[in-house]
């Protein structure tokens, strides 16, 4: 059952599950306030101002390790190593984690894992949803070291065409495909002549896909738009294939030292102000932490407040919050159903 400890208290102490979880957030929501009212700022006026007019002001630190993230049922990636900024965007004054549309994730260096499987869910249920997209029923593997992509051509009477290429950084920090050759299949005589000397650019129209554009015999990839939100920014500096996998690395290609001491698996905010639930944390000090650190912490947004409810939470001597969290995919099937995100 989860419970809720000050700094000392008697291991015997134990508050009913919801009630601990709530009461400790509030309360060290509530004395944090309190604190940074009264010896950070002499006035609400001057803590306001500045957050309208410095971005900065409003963005949240967040470190992360050894996260399996969940964007949705059937996509997800595994964030190995994270170091960055939760920016609140929408006019929103802080991130809040039951809006996944109130915040984009900045990432300052990054090494990150996303499997095929995750890779063609996306863009079959998000980057190519519209009926006016110009591929459909897209599939992505990795052959022989190669990003390989099947799909229909739609706006050319669904041609069944594949391709496949060596995955680069463009110098802007998005993904590049270079494709090696195009094979439409079951093609016409005429069909095929008109792709006879064509590129990549002449035959996709990806004018009006997110994330998504042509550059002679190359398809250009950004993931702040392939993928759902919460949005991630950050430019790419490399890329490598582990199997199934894409390994990205995001930033210097050297971890930088994280500026919090925790151990095991976690995701770590820090700063200004965030808010879940019905409840606002000032001067974030909160680190969600995975129950079990044999495997990933399994975590997704969507369904945060089932993994707390399973855990439980404890208060820092200064008022910071330690959530104990049970993984997603290890909650009761009445809980999460749709566990599987290709992973």
């Amino acid at each position: 059952m989860p419970e809720v400890r000050a700094a000392g208290a008697a291991q015997g102490d134990k508050v009913p599950k919801t009630s601990a979880i709530l009461c400790g957030f509030a309360i060290a929501c509530l004395v944090t306030g309190i604190w940074s009212k009264s010896s950070d700022v002499p006035t609400a006026s001057a803590q306001e101002n500045p957050a309208k007019s410095d971005p900065a002001a409003k963005m949240v630190h967040a470190e992360m390790h050894n996260v399996m993230y969940h964007f949705s049922d059937k996509i997800a990636a595994h964030i190995r190593t994270l170091s960055g900024e939760v920016e609140p965007i929408g006019g929103k004054d802080m991130p809040v984690f039951d809006d996944k549309n109130s915040f984009n994730l900045r990432i300052a260096n990054a090494e990150i894992a996303m499997n095929t499987a995750s890779l063609t869910n996306a863009f079959n249920s998000y980057v190519f949803a519209s009926p006016k997209s110009p591929l459909k029923d897209v599939t992505m593997t990795i052959v022989q070291g190669k990003l390989k992509v099947k799909g229909r051509l739609h706006d050319k009477g669904d041609i069944p065409f594949e391709t496949d290429g060596e995955l680069t950084p463009t110098p802007d920090g998005k993904l590049r495909m270079q494709a090696d050759k195009i094979r439409a299949l079951h093609l016409p005589v005429k069909g095929l002549m008109d792709l006879v000397g064509a590129d990549i650019a002449d035959f996709i129209k990806t004018e009006k896909v997110p994330g998504l554009s042509a550059d002679g015999n190359g398809l250009i990839f950004d993931l702040k738009e392939t993928l759902p939100p919460p949005h991630i920014e950050g430019a790419v500096t490399a890329v490598r294939i582990e199997g199934q996998n894409l390994i990205l690395t995001f930033g210097i290609a050297k971890k930088v030292k994280a500026s919090r001491s925790e151990s095991g698996n976690y995701m770590a905010y820090h700063g200004n102000q965030l808010r879940f639930g019905k409840l606002t944390m000032s001067g974030a000090d909160l680190t969600l932490m995975d129950m079990d650190p044999k495997d990933p912490f399994d975590l997704y947004l969507d369904h945060y407040l089932q993994q707390v409810e399973a855990g439980y939470t404890k208060i820092t001597g200064n008022f910071g919050l330690r959530v104990s969290m049970k993984d997603f995919d290890k909650l009761p099937r009445s809980r999460g159903e749709n566990k599987q995100a290709g992973q």
